[in-house]
């Protein structure tokens, strides 16, 4: 114990320690050990499923200040395995909140550290890649036990995990969207409603005879976690809904599953994109938008075939695919979340570019 504090030890699987006190639901655990840049934005962080079988380490030092805000969750619970932070907060200064950072963690059962350098595993992470790690709480286990149990952690099927397990519907717009969940974040169907869409939200496993049956005016893919080749069932059906000539909107893992489904490939980036403040320029404007990212997979441009897509947006940081624009016309597709509002408005023109191929409005 380090005062009133458990004592917590992060173990990567090359071997590194990083030592710390506990906060949260204080019980050891496995994840893939993951960092974000972001300043704020730690409740949508936290809620977003994107993030499930991850730890995420927060480079930012002061974290939990304006506690959380239930109405800024992106989904109905937290889904990473374990949050890591420099500085807990004791004080949520914050009129709007509901409950501290420390609560918030206890009552969903995720675990905490804190007290860690974590810039300096930041460092570690972008030179060396992202890695597997074991957080251990009050008590001494040899290192290479650790190392070991480090290295044995499989994310399993997180898809399967965090996406709904029946249908339901969202709004009353005139406009019909069927929404494909591998993970789906809140503010994607409530993006949807605002400009005058009936949402239906299916299961990524859903075949696209349950979608066709909702008579849909377009399909979104959502956002999601892990590797998107693991998600074949998923890519067989999307080929198909390529094929209907229904308009479609892919963001994130739905961007992936999408070229996948057309021939393309992907590949694991070495530390992933993972923030709200990452450049992107639109080869079409010519210009630069600031995006919320959350991934660690990328499509790889060598493998677009150019008679069947082409790239519509790139990253300023890596030169990696960051969107594509399908030659039917009526398919497209943003490595980043355009519903996220970093800029705080850049990319919502996104939404009513999908209106307006479904023949709706917009806002």
């Amino acid at each position: 114990m380090v005062g009133d504090k458990m004592e917590a030890l992060l173990t990567l699987e090359n071997g590194m320690a990083f030592k710390g006190t506990g906060f949260g639901d204080e019980h050891d655990t496995a994840c893939e050990v993951v960092f974000n840049s972001a300043m704020c934005g730690y409740t949508e962080l936290l809620t977003d499923p994107s993030y499930a079988g991850q730890g995420v380490v927060m480079a930012y030092p002061l974290i939990g200040n304006y506690g959380i805000c239930y109405d800024d969750a992106e989904s109905v619970r937290p889904w990473l395995s374990a949050f890591i932070v420099h500085s807990l907060s004791d004080a949520a200064s914050n009129f709007r909140a509901d409950v501290d950072l420390d609560t918030f963690l206890k009552d969903n059962r995720i675990p905490g550290m804190q007290g860690i350098d974590t810039r300096a595993l930041t460092k570690v992470l972008r030179e060396k890649g992202t890695m597997r790690g074991v957080i251990t709480y009050g008590h001494c286990e040899s290192t290479d036990g650790l190392k070991e149990k480090a290295a044995a952690y499989d994310i399993g099927s997180p898809v399967e995990r965090v996406s709904c397990k029946g249908t339901s519907v969202y709004g009353d717009g005139c406009v019909k969207v069927a929404l494909m969940d591998y993970g789906v974040k809140n503010n994607i169907m409530r993006s949807l409603v605002k400009r005058g869409c009936t949402v239906k939200r299916f299961p990524y496993d859903a075949s696209f005879e349950e979608v066709r049956s909702f008579s849909p005016d377009g399909i979104m893919l959502s956002n999601g976690p892990g590797d998107p080749k693991d998600c074949v069932k998923s890519i067989k059906e999307l080929k198909r809904m390529y094929a209907s000539g229904i308009p479609v909107f892919a963001i994130c893992l739905g961007h992936q599953l999408m070229a996948l489904a057309n021939g393309c490939d992907t590949y694991k980036l070495k530390y992933g994109h993972r923030g709200i403040n990452h450049p992107v320029k639109s080869l079409a404007e010519n210009r630069v938008y600031i995006t919320s990212q959350n991934h660690g997979y990328v499509v790889d441009g060598k493998t677009v075939d150019p008679s069947v897509a082409q790239v519509s947006f790139i990253s300023m940081n890596d030169g990696s695919i960051e969107g594509l624009r399908y030659k039917n016309g009526r398919v497209f597709s943003t490595q980043f979340h355009p519903e996220a509002s970093p800029g705080p408005l850049d990319t919502g023109f996104l939404f009513d570019k999908f209106m307006d191929l479904m023949g709706g409005g917009r806002i």
